[in-house]
């Protein structure tokens, strides 16, 4: 055989087995994987497709949340009604088209990958446990890094925000450039800092829920949105055929597979993690950010007049309640009214029949 005919067929092998390890161990092309569920959480494998506006839906209704229109997709099943899950988990990978996750409990195609944000599901928590402590944690690219809700601010005021704390927070003590395996990624370049400051902030909320176990005890749930744009900055710089685009698919793998296992462990093993993998959002998506500390929160935050909804789940209930209520009442004053037009003083009332009486006696 010649030498030709040798790399040909090596080169035809070595693409058919990256394909067949892709298809068989991770998510290929859009897609969302379920890394870690309880079991009364119940995903059913399959290779059904799920649109990207349903996912905060599907977030909804794995915390046990209602939701305005149900959900019409046989990828989960309906689970019991007194049982939910502690938080959820929601990690998006952007710029990547395929991630080898193992082990995981079932993955779905993505289709119509236009972009979404868990605002509501987030507004559900606080209005349902406003008394209790949830975390509402929120990271999306944005010039802040860090968007966050909730009474917990405290616990995770040391997370780095800003680019620039993060640079400083990867040369301190308990950084992950001691551990991971950087390879051809550089500690200077742009691109790549952007890169491992996500990796950094993944290993520092698991560092901090670790120290603040009571966070992952109490009864009200936490929800966890984190959006990492590390890999698609790196696409863009050095291309997909890059060793470091490779090298940073490869850890941000390893890096999710074990902060998956670390949340799910952390809260008893009553928690969701899914991953959502996106080559490019169909459309661009502004997100205004806010201090990680901030306490004020408006009804709206999509407006910028700070208008209330329109309405929410709860109004065909209470609609329904006030409505046929304001009716009954109206009806029984109609009917009074109507008795004690057309009353007889002497013969339907006890008092004037009881006056004529005496009035007849003397």
């Amino acid at each position: 055989m010649s030498l030709t005919n040798w790399r040909r067929m090596e080169a035809v092998f070595s693409v058919s087995f990256a394909l067949c390890f892709l298809f068989a161990t991770g998510v290929h092309g859009d897609g969302l994987t379920v890394l870690q569920a309880p079991d009364f959480v119940s995903f059913q494998k399959g290779d059904w497709p799920i649109s990207g506006e349903k996912i905060p839906d599907l977030v909804a209704l794995t915390m046990g949340f209602s939701v305005q229109e149900d959900l019409s997709w046989p990828g989960l099943q309906a689970g019991p009604l007194f049982q939910r899950p502690r938080a959820n988990v929601l990690v998006v990978v952007r710029g990547v088209d395929g991630l080898a996750l193992p082990q995981s409990v079932a993955s779905y195609p993505l289709e119509n990958p236009v972009p979404f944000t868990l605002d509501s599901v987030a507004e559900t928590v606080h209005s349902l446990f406003a008394e209790d402590t949830p975390v509402v944690l929120q990271l999306a690219p944005s010039e802040e890094r860090l968007y966050m809700l909730g009474k917990a601010n405290a616990v995770f005021e040391d997370l780095p925000v800003t680019l620039q704390q993060i640079r400083a927070r990867l040369s301190q003590d308990g950084s992950v450039l001691a551990s991971l395996p950087l390879n051809s990624l550089s500690r200077n370049a742009e691109a790549d800092l952007l890169f491992l400051s996500e990796v950094q902030v993944l290993h520092d909320i698991t560092a901090l829920l670790q120290r603040h176990r009571h966070l992952a005890k109490d009864h009200s749930p936490d929800l966890y949105s984190l959006e990492l744009s590390g890999l698609e900055e790196l696409s863009r710089v050095y291309g997909q055929d890059s060793p470091q685009y490779r090298d940073a698919t490869a850890i941000l793998a390893s890096v999710l597979k074990k902060f998956g296992e670390d949340v799910y462990g952390l809260y008893g093993n009553n928690a969701v993690v899914e991953v959502v993998t996106v080559k490019t959002f169909e459309a661009p998506l502004t997100r205004k950010s806010r201090s990680i500390l901030e306490s004020k929160q408006i009804s709206n935050p999509g407006s910028p007049y700070n208008l209330a909804y329109k309405y929410n789940f709860h109004y065909a209930v209470v609609f329904n309640i006030v409505l046929w209520l304001m009716i009954a009442l109206a009806l029984a004053v109609i009917a009074i009214a109507y008795n004690l037009w057309n009353m007889d003083p002497g013969y339907d009332s006890i008092i004037y029949r009881m006056t004529n009486q005496k009035i007849r006696l003397e």
